[in-house]
């Protein structure tokens, strides 16, 4: 069972959440890539461990801090689409038809001293797709 959850704010809120997942029998976090979940990745990826949940989330920089992996847009990407939008506003394009951009690009990140501890084995092919191997 995977489980998906809105994390509350602040420390108590995310033990609570964390012990609820396990508690229900969770077996996998799947972390959003909120300002206040990224403001506290630190923590996040902490209490994660401790519960001994794998976890992805939405920015590479949670697994710098020790989470599992993630999965990310592009970031380059992302601006120089951005850039490319505002230009088309600024030279008379109607913001409203300026169309929805997704990236076309994903970033996966993975963290293999994080799966150490959590007792798992990264397979060669999952390895060798990922952009960036931790180790």
């Amino acid at each position: 069972m995977t489980a998906l959850y809105d994390l509350p704010v602040g420390e108590p809120g995310y033990r609570k959440a964390i012990a609820d997942a396990v508690r229900e029998g969770a077996d996998s976090m799947i972390i959003s890539d909120a300002p206040d979940t990224f403001e506290n990745r630190v923590l996040l990826t902490a209490l994660v461990s401790e519960a001994r949940l794998p976890a992805i989330y939405g920015e590479r920089e949670f697994v710098e801090a020790g989470g599992l992996m993630a999965y990310e847009g592009d970031f380059v990407e992302l601006c120089q689409r951005t850039a490319q939008d505002i230009d088309a506003i600024l030279r008379g394009a109607n913001p409203g038809d300026v169309p929805f951009f997704q990236p076309t690009r994903f970033d996966l990140t993975i963290n293999l001293k994080t799966a150490e501890v959590l007792g798992l084995t990264v397979s060669p092919l999952l390895l060798a797709r990922a952009d960036e191997v931790i180790e």
